[in-house]
């Protein structure tokens, strides 16, 4: 377990979510991953809750009055500048959402569309850098772009974040590089390179802050989350128990042991188990 401190520019930083009743999502959740809520909200604003697991921030969710559409897991962006990304956005073809507005002293953010319509916010850091744990079980691991034009996601994100999209294979999920990212992940990883050589990674793959899979039959695009999990046939029975749903039975992929899972609020997301290649 290693506490993150900061992320540069053009990486997912942090995912959150809305429910009208956060006590029942918080159960199910809790239930499912081990996390704890700390209401963090000032005044008589809706409330606003952090999930920690140890002690460590893994992801937000907050009070949301109305419900006009099913909720939704949100993925941040780290940016110098939420304000300056609305120009970007727009000269790439997006939309804004919702204008850059200030959280507080933890930083500012903004909501925007890509032309596909697949939401996502962006994250300007102040007191607040993001999610303090990643990749740990029971932590968010991965955001996943389910789109209808790889193409043209791969141009907008490109010309907004930086970003690369790799090939698709199989007709499988493609993964997304932000260059530069494994050599600031070096910095207070020294053995990374060696271990993703040892495990046969693919060429970039210390870069990959994401991945992008075509959308399902009548899905709007979108960006979901995928969970780092032990075991994914335990927390796939779990979360059935706790009152969700299985969209997928638990399936192996490569390097993955996966299941993907409809909470009782109706919000998909992956369950992940890492299973390293034998070497």
């Amino acid at each position: 377990m290693q506490q993150r401190e900061e992320y540069p520019a053009g990486v997912p930083c942090f995912v959150d979510t809305g429910r009208t009743d956060p006590a029942a999502a918080q159960a199910f959740y809790g239930g499912l991953f081990g996390w704890e809520f700390q209401d963090v909200s000032p005044g008589d604003d809706p409330s606003y809750f952090m999930a920690t697991l140890d002690g460590l921030v893994v992801a937000g969710m907050g009070e949301q009055p109305s419900q006009d559409r099913a909720p939704v897991w949100h993925t941040y962006v780290s940016v110098d500048s939420a304000d300056e990304m609305v120009a970007r956005v727009a000269a790439a073809g997006g939309a804004t959402t919702t204008e850059p507005f200030d959280v507080g002293p933890a930083g500012r953010m903004a909501v925007f569309a890509d032309p596909q319509g697949a939401e996502f916010c962006v994250w300007e850091p102040g007191q607040t850098r993001g999610a303090q744990l990643v990749n740990d079980p029971g932590a968010w691991v991965f955001s996943d772009l389910r789109t209808n034009d790889t193409a043209a996601a791969a141009a907008f994100y490109g010309s907004v974040f930086g970003w690369k999209f790799g090939p698709a294979e199989n007709d499988g999920p493609a993964m997304i590089g932000r260059p530069g990212y494994q050599d600031f992940l070096t910095e207070s990883d020294p053995d990374l390179p060696a271990r993703l050589e040892q495990f046969g990674a693919p060429e970039g793959f210390g870069d990959v802050v994401a991945q992008v899979s075509p959308v399902a039959d009548g899905e709007q695009p979108n960006w979901s989350v995928t969970f780092s999990v032990t075991d994914a046939d335990a927390t796939a029975s779990r979360a059935v128990a706790l009152g969700g749903q299985l969209v997928t039975e638990p399936f192996d992929a490569p390097w993955v042991r996966m299941a993907v899972v409809r909470d009782p609020d109706g919000t998909q997301f992956t369950a992940s188990q890492f299973v390293p290649p034998e070497v």
